[in-house]
């Protein structure tokens, strides 16, 4: 089972080396890492993804209460079992012939609240997919049949629903 850490560190130029650092120097199972700004001005959020069947509950508090320590880092939290929301983007280009560039606008009419069409010509479509890890996971395993140009995903990112917290 994966595990969610979330952190909120200030930003600073040696911020994210000093936990990149902790990660690889503990050998921590890392599934992925994403760091972006947040609603706080000087302020990056986190998204840590662990992995690790073994022994993931003891890495994940060893981690967070390891983060804890380092100078920069103002909140962390395991919100693996708090109810929450989980998103990641994955960008595809395609190659397609018209056969196939049919069958990939039917798709995208059974899947329109998570695909998107980016860009689109006679043999060429980028798709922009946002849903949770597993949908993105099992969409890009059915893109598989068709000839990929390229293709990036993002890391997983999450926040904790309020509404069902109270």
């Amino acid at each position: 089972m994966n595990r969610t850490i979330s952190v909120l560190v200030e930003k600073d130029s040696g911020g994210l080396l000093r936990i990149i650092s902790l990660l690889t120097r503990r050998k921590f199972q890392i599934e992925s890492i994403t760091i972006a700004g947040c609603e706080r001005k000087y302020y990056e959020r986190l998204t840590i993804i662990l992995t690790n069947p073994n022994k993931e509950m003891d890495q994940a508090y060893q981690l967070t209460k390891q983060l804890r320590k380092l100078l920069n880092v103002v909140y962390v939290e395991d919100i693996t079992a708090l109810p929450s929301v989980h998103r990641e983007l994955l960008l595809i280009k395609l190659q397609l012939n018209p056969t196939e560039r049919n069958e990939i606008l039917n798709l995208i009419d059974n899947f329109e609240f998570i695909i998107k069409i980016i860009d689109l010509t006679e043999s060429i479509i980028i798709l922009e997919v946002i849903a949770d890890s597993r949908k993105v996971i099992a969409l890009q395993k059915v893109l598989e049949k068709y000839k990929i140009l390229e293709l990036i995903r993002t890391g997983e990112i999450a926040l904790t629903r309020e509404s069902l917290l109270n």
